[in-house]
């Protein structure tokens, strides 16, 4: 059975590609103008692959060329036995400002959602243990969750908290604000925030946790907590889809 046809707006280019590498842009700036213009809204599904190589007359390989490159710039991503969609307009973050994620995605008219992957008490290693200030081997609690947007999984974080601070806290219930049960369970209050990013690959259990192929682009947010007396509440890793998290910082120079 041969495929159906694509969309009214896959009208192959009439640019001369130059080559293969020609090829693979044409097909990659066509499907972006598609997107900028609106004709291929946020979450729309994209033709297969198979009509997109119809309608352009190039062999597979080079689809897929320009559809891994859309993904790279975020335009696009995969799901898993589904296909190609256009990548969802990322949500804004504020790292001067102190509102937890279920607040600020829904301040943005969005859906949040956190599911809790998995917990246990570890003992603290090098990084983790001088990024809290605890002696090596020293207990915490270690809390795995994904974070979800309109359905769709847009990161994945690990959280440590020392044990001997909050000793139960792996029984709560965690898919809500973790901040709040510190405070109103264990009176560790959050004064103070520091935040660093960087750019990172989703590799192993975060790649397979967000659908997305080991080694995709990511971005890390690495946040320490602290309460007034200085000492870390919480001291959390963010793994990011690249494409789902916009930074954005509004500062006032006024003297």
């Amino acid at each position: 059975m041969s495929a159906a046809p694509a969309p009214a707006w896959w009208n192959a280019p009439t640019e001369t590609p130059a080559g293969d590498r020609g090829r693979y842009l044409v097909a990659r700036d066509h499907i972006a103008r598609q997107i900028h213009s609106g004709a291929l809204k946020p979450g729309a599904k994209l033709p297969s692959e198979r009509q997109l190589q119809d309608g352009l007359g190039v062999a597979r390989g080079t689809i897929r060329e320009a559809l891994f490159q859309l993904e790279s710039e975020g335009m696009i991503f995969r799901r898993d036995r589904s296909g190609w969609y256009v990548s969802p307009e990322p949500v804004t973050y504020d790292p001067t400002r102190w509102a937890g994620f279920m607040t600020y995605v829904a301040e943005q008219g969005r859906q949040p959602a956190t599911e809790t992957l998995s917990t246990a008490s570890v003992e603290a290693q090098d990084g983790v243990a001088k990024a809290m200030g605890l002696p090596l081997g020293a207990p915490v609690h270690l809390i795995r969750r994904r974070r979800l947007i309109d359905g769709r999984p847009v990161l994945v974080e690990r959280i440590y908290v020392e044990a001997e601070r909050a000793p139960d806290l792996l029984a709560h219930d965690l898919d809500g604000s973790l901040t709040q049960i510190l405070k109103s369970r264990y009176r560790l209050a959050v004064t103070r925030n520091r935040v660093e990013m960087q750019p990172c690959a989703l590799i192993q259990e975060e790649a397979e946790a967000l659908g997305v192929k080991s080694g995709t682009p990511g971005l890390l947010v690495i946040r320490a907590s602290f309460d007034a007396a200085g000492r870390i509440v919480e001291y959390d890793h963010e793994y990011w889809r690249h494409d789902a998290l916009r930074v954005k910082v509004d500062l006032d120079v006024t003297p």
